[in-house]
């Protein structure tokens, strides 16, 4: 496939953090690798155990932090080819995304932010890019998976440039500069508003099976309720959960075409990818008209689901969990396992760092057992459906 002109090429990476051998693995390309990378990495696999919205499902039909990412791929990868950029790269960037994000989701990143006041704060985007450059390390002779500058980059941008980088995203930006101050890819640009259109509304796939949402709460929203009218005339003798299924296709479908079309006329005369990092926003992104449906549904899912009241006392549980493991682990070193007591630094903030680190990479499971082990009983609440 041909890539636009402003499209990431691989051939012309800014190349990685450290020098590697090259033509060891087979002849695949610079961005080709980072994805493989990514997909290969313990934290990549732990996100499977990690919450999207439900904490601790006991059902195998709610999504996690890995089927979540997974989702984002596929849609961003649709945009990608339809767009000519750079498949791999905007891929890698999706299944990366969220590979910082603690256990518990949310409720755990706020319980670490709380936590590291002191130590230069927590955040889930900066700590997926120490994970990636820093803490999950393989190889023989470097730290980290020594990804190219364009995933790195993609990954602390994608929401768009960073003025004022936490002391995580500094500590690699210092290393590796990642010109924080321009406009990412057009790849990562995608791969930001692909998890904006996956978790919009397969989340409402989830609320609406866990009983936290209703459809005719839903079809107050104009949005919603023209795709329902156009399945239930489509489909009139169908079962009720096929077409609510067929509705969120209908939806994700309806949000992948305006991002084209409207992307598409944006790029037009943008001959380089540095007129994408050099222009004055994002050039990737919904019509005006699907932005302002998209920020009423967004409104509505805090509303009605992430802000549910049985959802805000489960959330509470689990920050309370967090909380109570760095203090368990602050007061007493021997609480931590071997590994990670042998590299306690003395020090602070690197101290609080370390353990943040090892909290941070815990999945949900995980984090409940070690809570159990110090505490003498398992969390109570934990799950709400």
């Amino acid at each position: 496939m041909t890539l636009a002109p402003y499209a990431a090429d691989p051939a012309h990476s800014r190349g990685r953090e450290f020098s590697q051998e090259s033509g060891t693995r087979g002849p695949r390309s610079a961005f080709q690798r980072d994805r493989d990378r990514i997909i290969h990495s313990m934290a990549f696999r732990r996100l499977r155990s990690k919450t999207q919205v439900f904490i601790s499902p006991d059902s195998d039909y709610y999504r996690t932090r890995l089927t979540h990412s997974l989702e984002v791929a596929q849609i961003g990868r649709v945009i990608a080819r339809l767009l000519g950029l750079e498949e791999d790269l905007t891929e890698g960037l999706c299944l990366a995304h969220d590979i910082g994000h603690p256990p518990f989701g949310h409720a755990g990143e706020k319980a670490l932010s709380e936590a590291m006041v002191e130590a230069g704060g927590y955040d889930h985007n900066a700590h997926g890019i120490r994970v990636l450059a820093r803490l999950e390390s393989p190889y023989c002779t470097h730290d980290g998976l020594n990804l190219s500058w364009e995933t790195l980059e993609g990954m602390a941008k994608h929401n768009g440039p960073v003025a004022g980088p936490n002391w995580a995203l500094a500590e690699v930006d210092t290393a590796f500069p990642l010109a924080l101050g321009e406009w990412p890819s057009l790849e990562a640009q995608v791969a930001n508003v692909a998890d904006d259109i996956a978790y919009d509304n397969h989340d409402i796939d989830d609320g609406l099976r866990s009983g936290f949402l209703e459809l005719d709460d839903l079809l107050t929203l104009d949005f919603v309720a023209d795709r329902w009218r156009g399945v239930e005339r489509r489909f009139p003798h169908a079962e009720h959960d096929r077409k609510l299924r067929e509705l969120v296709r209908e939806q994700i479908g309806a949000m992948v075409n305006d991002v084209v079309a409207e992307t598409a006329g944006r790029v037009k005369g943008v001959d380089s990818i540095a007129e994408v990092r050099g222009a004055d926003g994002s050039l990737a992104g919904f019509s005006a008209e699907m932005a302002q449906h998209e920020r009423r549904l967004k409104a509505f899912m805090y509303d009605k689901l992430y802000y549910h009241p049985e959802q805000q006392v489960t959330a509470e549980r689990a920050r309370e969990v967090i909380a109570s493991l760095f203090a368990a682990y602050r007061a007493d070193p021997a609480a931590l396992p071997q590994d990670r007591r042998e590299t306690l630094p003395a020090a602070e903030p690197q101290r609080a760092r370390h353990i943040a680190d090892f909290i941070a990479g815990m999945t949900d499971r995980f984090a409940i057992d070690e809570y159990t082990r110090l505490h003498g009983k398992a969390p109570e609440g934990l799950t709400n459906v």
